[in-house]
C-alpha cells in the first residue's frame, strides 16, 4: 500500500524532527506508517488535549472501529497489528474500561506506591553499587536505566529473578519498528503464552503481589476474564517500564546537555521538577496507540472523517512554541508545568503516573549523589535511540564516573 503521504517516523531524520517538521504543516497531520497504513497525528498541544478529552464519547479505542484493519485495507501481516488488536485495557471502551480500569488503579494507590519506596530505594541502591563496582566507565543503559524499571514492574508482578530480561528483551522487539512481521508475531505469541503460565504460577502459589490480586479478582467473581487478566499484565509490562526506561535516560541525557540545571537540581534537590521536565522536553512516549473515530469530527481546524485512526503525538506537543513560548526546545527545571499533557489527559490519564514520578526521582536523585562526577563518555549527538515510534529513548548512555 503506498499512500503518498508524509512518512511517519522518516527514514532519513530523528524521530523529534520528523515530529516537529509535521507539527509545522498542522495541528493534525494524516501520514503513513510503516507498511503504507495512513492514520492521523495529532501534533500540538490543543490538538491532543482534544483528542485525549474526546477519549469514550468522539473517540474509541476498540480496534473494531478501525475498518481498515478488517476490510483488507491493511495487510494481515502489518507489524503493528498484534499491539493494535490486542485484548487489554488500552482498547477497551465504556464500562469494560471503567471495570478493568478500577481493578489495575488498586495497585496504583497513593498508600500503595508509597509503600514500595522502601523496596525501590534499595533497589536503586544495589544498582548503583555495581555500577560504581565496574570501573571508570559504564554504560548507563544495561547497568541501571534498563533494569531498574523492570525490576520494579517485575517486582510488582512477582516475577522471578532470572526471568526478568527475557520480557525486556520481548518487549524491546515488539514496540521496535524495525521489527520483521514474522518477529513481531511470534515475540507477541511467546509474551502471552510466559504471563499466561505466570498466572497459572500464582493460582497455584500466591505471594503477595500484583499477579496474585488480580487471580484472586477472576477466581472469587470480580468479572475479570483469563484473557482480561492477561492483557492486564501485557499493558503494563509494555507501557509500565519501557517508558521509565527511556524517561530515565533522557533525563541522564537532557542533564547532560545541560549542566546548569544539573547543578541546580542537586543544590535545591530538584529532582522531582527534572522528571517533569523531562516529561515535556523529551517524552519517552512518541506517540501513543491509536485511537478511532466514532463519528466525522474536527480537531484543531482539521477535519478527520468517521472509521480513521488518531495517534497522539506527546513528543511534538510538548515542545508547543504556542503554550510554552519561546523557550519550548529549552531544558529548564524552573518552568511551570501546569500545561504538561505527559501523562495525559481525561478518563485515560495514566494510571501508573505516581509509580513513574517516585521511581524516576528516586533513581536520579540516587546516581548524582553516588556519582556527582558522573559525565557522559561520548557527544551526545552520537547516542542511538531506540527503533520505535511508540516509545523512544537512548540505547545506550557511556559515562564517566569522575
Amino acid at each position: 500500500m503506498t499512500t503518498g503521504l508524509p512518512a511517519f517516523p522518516a527514514a532519513d531524520e530523528r524521530p523529534l524532527d520528523t515530529c516537529l517538521r509535521l507539527r509545522e504543516i498542522a495541528p493534525v497531520v494524516r501520514a503513513e506508517f510503516p507498511g503504507g497504513v495512513p492514520a492521523y497525528l495529532a501534533l500540538t498541544h490543543n490538538a491532543v488535549r482534544e483528542v485525549l478529552a474526546g477519549d469514550n464519547k468522539t473517540f474509541a479505542r476498540d480496534p473494531k472501529h478501525w475498518p481498515a484493519l478488517h476490510d483488507g485495507s491493511i495487510p494481515a501481516d502489518w507489524p503493528l497489528r498484534s499491539i493494535v488488536q490486542g485484548d487489554h485495557l488500552s482498547t477497551k471502551d465504556g464500562a469494560d474500561h471503567r471495570r478493568l480500569r478500577g481493578l489495575v488503579g488498586k495497585a496504583f494507590t497513593p498508600a500503595r506506591v508509597l509503600d514500595l519506596e522502601p523496596r525501590i530505594q534499595a533497589l536503586v541502591e544495589e544498582l548503583l553499587d555495581g555500577v560504581v563496582a565496574a570501573g571508570d566507565r559504564v554504560d548507563l543503559v544495561p547497568s541501571f536505566t534498563e533494569v531498574l524499571p523492570m525490576a520494579v514492574i517485575c517486582e510488582l508482578f512477582g516475577v522471578p529473578g532470572p526471568e526478568r530480561m527475557r520480557l525486556r528483551r520481548w518487549t524491546a522487539t515488539l514496540l521496535a519498528h524495525t521489527t520483521p512481521a514474522e518477529e513481531a508475531f511470534a515475540t507477541q505469541e511467546a509474551l502471552m503464552a510466559y504471563l499466561r503460565d505466570l498466572v497459572e504460577r500464582k493460582k497455584a502459589q500466591p505471594g503477595d503481589d500484583l499477579t496474585t490480586s488480580l487471580v484472586q479478582a477472576r477466581d472469587e467473581g470480580d468479572q475479570l476474564t483469563t484473557d482480561e487478566l492477561v492483557g492486564v499484565l501485557w499493558l503494563m509490562l509494555i507501557a509500565g517500564h519501557e517508558t521509565t526506561v527511556h524517561l530515565l535516560g533522557n533525563a541522564v541525557i537532557a542533564l547532560s546537555r545541560n549542566p546548569g540545571q544539573l547543578e541546580l537540581a542537586k543544590r535545591e534537590d530538584r529532582w522531582a521538577d527534572v522528571v517533569e521536565e523531562t516529561i515535556r522536553y523529551r517524552h519517552s512516549v512518541m506517540m501513543t496507540s491509536f485511537r478511532f473515530t466514532l463519528a466525522d469530527v474536527t480537531i484543531a481546524g482539521v477535519d478527520i472523517p468517521k472509521g480513521n485512526a488518531v495517534g497522539v503525538v506527546y513528543q511534538a506537543c510538548g515542545l508547543d512554541p504556542e503554550v510554552y513560548g519561546e523557550t519550548a526546545g529549552e531544558f529548564d527545571i524552573t518552568r511551570e508545568q501546569g500545561a504538561n499533557l505527559g501523562f495525559g489527559h481525561g478518563p485515560r490519564y495514566c494510571i501508573g503516573a505516581p509509580l513513574a514520578r517516585l521511581e524516576s526521582r528516586l533513581a536520579l536523585a540516587a546516581l548524582y549523589r553516588r556519582l556527582p562526577g558522573l559525565t557522559l563518555a561520548v557527544d551526545p549527538d552520537d547516542i542511538p535511540y531506540s527503533p520505535s515510534f511508540f516509545t523512544i529513548g537512548p540505547l545506550s548512555i557511556p559515562v564517566n564516573l569522575g
